[in-house]
């Protein structure tokens, strides 16, 4: 029996995955729908996530779709988050996972069993209606994300407490109706940060926007019209990454992501040590800047009673509101045995604690990687169900946390905070990692000799999910077919007029 924690994406996909393996799984999920931080809600629940109604997906469908389940080809290529959620849906109804859920269900505590040494089980205590009830489970998977406790480290901005004006997280942002006519600063240049600053510039009287050299300004809009992921996520091309001297790897990239515009005339160059860092998808940016709805500016020195002073400035900036986009709190109240420091919980591969007796609980989706989520949690989910399951064996503890000490290295700062990039990796490396684990992993070499055309498209084309249905446990009779079509799908929902004397083809 296994309890999973939370119906968004991962914990709908670890439900499946349960069942794949033969499994018992009981999903919780607090609120009364599943879809995570994908459901839209106008008003803010306590202890979910929230979006503004404008969020679209950052990577493509056919990079994001779960591996045996392609996206409807007539869904736009970036989903909107009401599409997404229908897919989510569409997922749960063709799986029949509906039945494993038990909504309006808070998990309050997990703790190990008295016997947790022998037997590797927990107490699952949860509560429906008033109603506290107590459960034992064999094993655990958490899957209750990270965007639910927002982090505003309002002590690392001077002069704060002085200031007059409006502020708020990005969490509590809706709608850009707030900012008609006022003068807003948007702090934090990640996706959130930047979406914002986009919205509220079309109504703002001023839109300034400080700017950390942390990341590249990446399109959904890619070279020859194609979405960025299915160029930049191919096998080749993380051959080159991975292989290639750092000097003339981080050449390819700069050229690559400089093609649409330069990075440095716009202000935005980034720093080399932002090499593997989670890139900003926005369409509107460049063109917001080279209008001046948008100015780029220096980091936040300090706030003024009605303005805000910006690093080499010397004059005040006026500003009537504040948005902090300063991500958020990676925290599990209901969990004692996951320990948090600095933002990163010390889990091998990202899923299992290092310190347990028995491997038998997993967290899912606390992982940022350089592609789609969606197809990320789910292979967590496929090895930490074969895991649970005794197929697949974990490496001793002193491996486990000599690999996670390793990683805590990678740290940065910005804005004046430790902010970890232990959650951010290279997203076919790590897939490719974990399909190995569950002999699901793809042989190029193998498919060479037997379907030439099947290993071409995968190296040279983008490693959608379905590379990892090919072979071995889960496998998907219709895993060929989906790769080999997956241009269809892209282009199905873009061709809608085909002009007279072009091709109708895809």
């Amino acid at each position: 029996r296994v309890a999973v924690v939370g119906a968004g994406v991962s914990g709908l996909t670890a439900t499946k995955c349960c069942l794949d393996e033969g499994l018992e799984p009981t999903c919780f999920e607090q609120s009364q729908d599943i879809g995570g931080v994908w459901r839209y809600t106008e008003h803010i629940e306590a202890g979910r996530p929230s979006l503004y109604p404008s969020v679209i997906s950052n990577t493509s469908k056919e990079m994001s779709a779960f591996s045996d389940f392609p996206f409807p080809e007539d869904f736009p290529v970036f989903l909107p988050n009401a599409q997404l959620l229908d897919y989510l849906r569409r997922y749960a109804e063709h799986f029949r996972l509906w039945e494993h859920i038990k909504l309006g269900t808070t998990v309050v505590s997990i703790r190990k069993h008295p016997d947790f040494a022998t037997t590797g089980q927990w107490n699952v205590v949860t509560e429906a209606g008033g109603k506290q009830t107590s459960q034992v489970f064999d094993a655990v998977m958490v899957c209750s994300g990270n965007f639910s406790e927002p982090s505003l480290p309002l002590h690392c901005f001077p002069g704060i407490e002085r200031f007059r004006g409006q502020y708020f997280h990005s969490r509590q942002y809706k709608h850009p109706d707030v900012f008609q006519g006022k003068r807003v600063l948007v702090v934090g240049m990640g996706n959130s940060g930047v979406d914002i600053a986009v919205e509220a510039s079309r109504v703002a009287a001023k839109v300034p926007l400080p700017s950390h050299p942390r990341a590249w300004l990446l399109s959904r809009v890619f070279e020859h019209g194609y979405p960025w992921d299915m160029v930049l996520n191919t096998r080749l091309m993380s051959l080159i990454k991975t292989n290639l001297p750092r000097p003339l790897s981080w050449w390819l990239i700069n050229y690559k992501v400089n093609q649409r515009f330069n990075h440095e005339n716009y202000g935005l160059q980034p720093e080399k040590s932002c090499l593997v860092r989670e890139p900003v998808l926005n369409d509107d940016l460049p063109s917001y800047i080279l209008t001046g709805r948008i100015t780029i500016k220096p980091g936040v020195k300090e706030f003024k009673d009605n303005s805000v002073v910006f690093h080499n400035c010397p004059e005040e900036e006026p500003i009537d509101i504040v948005v902090f986009c300063t991500g958020y709190k990676v925290s599990f109240p209901f969990l004692e045995v996951v320990r948090v420091e600095n933002k990163h919980a010390s889990l091998y591969k990202y899923v299992f604690p290092t310190h347990l007796q028995k491997p038998t609980l997993a967290v899912l989706g606390l992982i940022k990687p350089l592609g789609g989520i969606m197809p990320t949690a789910e292979m967590q989910a496929r090895w930490a169900s074969r895991v649970f399951k005794g197929l697949c064996q974990l490496p001793s503890q002193s491996v486990m946390e000599k690999e996670v000490n390793e990683k805590k290295k990678n740290q940065v700062r910005w804005f004046g905070l430790t902010f970890d990039e232990v959650l951010k990796t290279e997203w076919l490396v790590y897939l490719d990692t974990l399909a190995s684990f569950i002999g699901a992993k793809p042989s190029v070499l193998g498919l060479l000799c037997t379907d030439p055309w099947l290993a071409l498209t995968i190296f040279f084309g983008p490693c959608s999910p379905y590379q990892y249905r090919l072979q071995g446990p889960g496998h998907w009779e219709g895993a060929r077919q989906a790769i080999l079509t997956q241009w269809d799908r892209v282009l199905k929902p873009t061709r809608t007029r085909v002009p007279a004397g072009s091709s109708s083809s895809f």
